[in-house]
């Protein structure tokens, strides 16, 4: 990525205030590509405006939809001439989710050529089980040097077994099987809160979607489906952050706009460390309680304890009282950020995929660089902790997924900012 500026943070100041999250990126970038299954126009509110929505905006664009994007308020889709079939890697390499145009424009026209997906580097991420899934639907599927191509005329719903837990094949499958003819099952389906979130966003569009949320979902294909006007719930992810960066300031936080059910693994951890956190419909307060002690958390698909939060967990159990344990069970290089926080004074060791935590008093600032989002996320946690001045280099992977994060944290009296380079 290229890098344009970088964040300097001195940290030791507890967090403090009232902060209001942005909309989920997950759901973002898949019902982004939903509007494509339906000519009618569609407007979706409560989006982040964050990096990979730009991106997909793009390439909505170029596939012949008008959009119009009000950052903070809407985006409106107008999909009626998207002729377009092709999405070639210059477009795809800028986000992981870009493999969800496979199963929209499955959806949309039968035909989808997609150049397989850039984001972030933090291990295999292999799109078998979503490719196993259009072949079922009567897809065939050749991959073009680095291109998939998938054609299915037409599509006809049909019982899919995933091999393994899929959130990306879970998603792309709803895309594609919502207008197959027929009844898809798909069996072993992941259960997110964002996989609930697209099937009541298609279901606004008169797709017939029952079981989302459970590990068996029900598709009944329609011809064709209807715009709509769709508000994104949350984000899970930022929520959990801002939690995080308020224990690990000890500060005082309250967040507004969330959905604390969704937050429950990352709750009950924040308790058993020693955390109060109190609860609304639709808000969490987090503040210090005793001195934080050490825990052990293994990441799950949900609702397990998210990968998505194991980075910027481990930065903060790097000052916990005791050893701490965090097992990755999601993705096997999602560690890249342990010899960031080394860099700061955390006392870590790596053994396979577990990583052993062994807490200290007091963490130094340090200049140390961003590899992927979450690892960023991490960072600007162990920033907020850490003695001195810290400086974050390539903040666009920050961008990817946090809407103008260093402004929020601000806000809640971090000193934190962002300097040209």
């Amino acid at each position: 990525m290229l890098c344009k500026d970088k964040m300097l943070i001195i940290g030791g100041k507890p967090l403090m205030g009232e902060i209001t999250v942005s909309g989920g990126k997950n759901t973002a970038v898949a019902v982004i590509p939903a509007t494509l299954l339906s000519d009618e126009p569609s407007t979706i509110e409560n989006l982040p405006d964050i990096e990979d929505v730009h991106a997909l905006i793009e390439i909505l664009e170029y596939l012949g939809a008008k959009t119009e994007y009000v950052p903070g308020k809407y985006l409106k889709v107008f999909p009626e001439k998207a002729d377009g079939c092709n999405v070639p890697f210059e477009f795809t390499r800028r986000l992981r989710a870009s493999y969800y145009l496979l199963g929209a424009l499955l959806g949309r026209g039968g035909h989808a050529e997609v150049a397989y997906p850039g984001g972030c580097e933090i291990g295999s991420r292999p799109i078998d089980q979503h490719l196993k899934g259009f072949a079922a639907l009567g897809a065939t599927i050749e991959d073009r040097g680095g291109l998939v191509c998938a054609k299915a005329e037409p599509m006809t719903g049909a019982d899919i077994f995933f091999d393994m837990v899929t959130v990306g094949g879970t998603i792309n499958v709803m895309l594609a099987a919502v207008k197959a003819q027929g009844t898809t099952v798909i069996y072993n389906a992941a259960k997110e809160p964002h996989i609930v979130d697209l099937a009541n966003c298609l279901n606004s569009m008169g797709a017939r979607i029952k079981g989302a949320g459970t590990d068996v979902i029900r598709i009944t294909g329609k011809p064709s489906l209807h715009g709509t006007v769709y508000t994104v719930i949350p984000d899970q992810i930022e929520t959990g952050t801002l939690m995080i960066a308020a224990a690990a300031t000890r500060g005082d936080v309250t967040i507004h706009g969330c959905i604390p059910t969704h937050m429950e693994s990352l709750t009950a951890k924040l308790l058993e460390m020693g955390v109060r956190v109190s609860e609304n419909d639709d808000s969490i307060r987090v503040r210090p309680q005793y001195e934080q002690r050490a825990v052990n958390i293994k990441t799950q698909v949900y609702p397990g304890f998210p990968t998505d939060l194991q980075q910027p967990m481990t930065a903060l159990l790097c000052m916990a009282n005791g050893t701490s344990t965090v097992c990755e069970t999601i993705f096997e290089q999602r560690f890249k950020h342990l010899d960031e926080l080394r860099r700061m004074g955390a006392h870590i060791k790596l053994m396979d995929r577990t990583v052993l935590i062994e807490g200290v008093r007091e963490m130094y600032g340090a200049p140390v660089t961003v590899t992927d989002l979450r690892a960023g996320a991490a960072l600007v946690v162990a920033g907020l902790m850490a003695k001195g001045m810290t400086e974050i280099y390539e903040t666009a992977y920050i961008d990817r997924g946090y809407e103008r994060i260093e402004e929020k944290l601000r806000s809640l009296g971090a000193d934190i900012r962002r300097e040209k380079i």
